[in-house]
């Protein structure tokens, strides 16, 4: 009997002592829920991320919108473990919904869909901090910005913070928000901001949580892909990048991603999910007990007609785009075949000769002959038939003005050299034109003679550009003033920034060209 009894006890202070271990020493799953760059994309798009219409949506043809959004976390959060929801910035812009209701909507379904935190993306600047700061209120979860200092400007100063501890199952998470370095140019954060390199202020928010203790890190950057890769290699500490900004695709069985999904460089796994609410990002990482990464796995997943869409929430969106249907769906004009966009980034892309073209068109009887406009500008494709103003309005969401002025012909080099200087990066400043032919090389370092030549109209011909005489230029008004890097134009001759709005000169050179013809005839080529 005391055998027996002693041989239970030993049993059982072996099984206690081998649980006590494995607890010590127990591996932790989280599940990384994340969107990014939504822009205001709260009903379905097409597949050139454009309004979907009802038609189709029902036809399966659509995808995303934020019923559809709602469904999916929700499906996650039920089948993953202690799973965390966030966003990499730009919920603000993209089309009349935030136009009309400013970012009210955007902070209404963040609530509903509980997320854990987001960063601020440089379109949350796009009406100045005064609408950030709106926003911020309203939601229910942090708001984060690491590398700027806005101590100064007393409208966010007391709501943003760099970073923030989010616990799951007795397990904090810190996060880090980042923001592009250039959001200055990029949009309109006011002159009390300062934004700084991310990989310094990074570093310090992630020695500020180790200090406390915390060995789990993620980075929530609107800073792009490549910003992301840098971070990563030029870091410690950091174990997660959800990225933002660049809508990069990424994805480990598509042959149209530009990296596997999470790129792990070193032991950080970065993720990112395209835009407009088309996927819904979900990775896996389990971590040791020190916090350090064993796995990282996953997949975006399509938000597609597979995916149902939750009824009050589309109930709720139908409610709040009630009166902005007299606008969009009045029909303006209409194409032959889609207009795309998809390259305005990278080289000459039709709907970047139709807004040029229409552009100088506007202006060309007052003796400008040259027009530039910046394709990051540009946000979505039209696809064949009829066009609508809110089809329009989805491809030029900033309520930019027609700007003209005047500059030299090294100016416009200058501004050409800037608008090639970040191919590899996918920046919105590439410069798409009309009355004006140049050509590129790729191989060159930015900033330092990628522009090969230069060519004008003149008298019917094209011929080369010169660098002392003054054209007459038609762009925008936030190129003009500075934005996407164009500070060549800001001292300007005889400028004027208050044209007409942007939409309303495409639309007027739409509905005298019906149905449009869309056009590539080689004005700008790379070597």
């Amino acid at each position: 009997m005391k055998f027996a009894t002693k041989l239970f006890i030993g049993i059982a202070l072996w099984a206690g002592s081998l649980s006590i271990t494995q607890l010590a020493h127990a591996d932790y799953e989280l599940t990384v829920l994340h969107i990014n760059d939504l822009h205001a994309r709260f009903e379905p798009i097409n597949r050139f991320d454009s309004n979907c219409s009802a038609e189709d949506n029902v036809e399966g043809k659509c995808f995303g919108g934020i019923a559809r959004l709602v469904t999916a976390v929700n499906d996650a959060r039920a089948s993953n473990s202690n799973p965390i929801l966030l966003d990499g910035g730009d919920q603000f812009q993209g089309t009349l919904f935030y136009n009309y209701h400013m970012g009210k909507v955007a902070a209404e379904f963040m609530n509903k869909l509980s997320f854990d935190a987001m960063t601020v993306g440089n379109h949350e600047f796009d009406n100045g901090p005064e609408v950030l700061r709106t926003f911020v209120n309203t939601v229910d979860f942090p708001v984060l910005m690491a590398n700027a200092d806005y101590a100064d400007e007393p409208l966010i100063a007391d709501l943003i913070t760099g970073s923030a501890v989010v616990e799951k199952q007795g397990h904090k998470i810190g996060i880090i928000g980042i923001t592009p370095e250039d959001t200055d140019e990029l949009s309109s954060p006011g002159r009390n901001i300062n934004f700084t390199n991310p990989v310094a202020s990074v570093q310090k928010e992630v020695d500020l949580l180790t200090d406390q203790g915390i060995n789990k890190i993620i980075v929530v950057s609107h800073s792009g892909y490549e910003v992301d890769k840098q971070l990563a290699a030029q870091t410690r500490g950091v174990d997660i990048i959800v990225g933002g900004h660049s809508n990069s695709y990424l994805s480990n069985t598509s042959d149209d991603a530009v990296g596997p999904y999470p790129t792990m460089i070193g032991s950080t796994a970065i993720v990112q999910a395209y835009a407009y609410g088309k996927y819904l990002g979900e990775l896996k990482v389990v971590f040791d007990d020190a916090g350090n990464i064993k796995s990282a796995t996953g997949e975006p997943r399509l938000l597609d007609a597979n995916v149902e869409e939750d009824k009050s929430t589309k109930d709720r969106v139908a409610e709040l785009a009630a009166p902005l249907d007299k606008i969009r769906n009045q029909v303006v004009a209409s194409t032959v075949t889609a207009i795309d966009h998809t390259q305005c980034r990278l080289n000459e892309c039709e709907m970047g000769n139709l807004v040029a073209n229409a552009m100088l068109a506007k202006v060309k009887d007052n003796g400008y002959t040259i027009a530039i406009s910046n394709g990051g500008g540009l946000r979505a494709s039209i696809d064949a038939g009829e066009i609508t103003m809110d089809e329009v309005m989805t491809v030029l969401p900033f309520q930019n003005t027609l700007s003209t002025f005047r500059v030299n012909g090294a100016t416009i080099i200058a501004a050409l050299e800037n608008g090639v200087s970040q191919v590899e990066e996918k920046k919105g400043r590439f410069p798409q034109v009309a009355g004006l032919q140049y050509i590129w090389d790729l191989g060159v370092a930015p900033n330092e003679g990628r522009i090969k030549e230069v060519k004008v109209m003149e008298g019917g011909k094209w011929v080369p550009i010169d660098r002392n005489r003054v054209y007459g230029v038609v762009s925008n008004n936030y190129m003009r003033n500075g934005g996407d890097g164009y500070k060549m134009f800001i001292d300007a001759e005889n400028a004027y920034d208050y044209g007409p709005d942007l939409v309303d000169v495409v639309v007027e050179y739409l509905d005298t060209r019906r149905p449009y013809s869309p056009l590539l005839d080689g004005r700008i080529k790379q070597l």
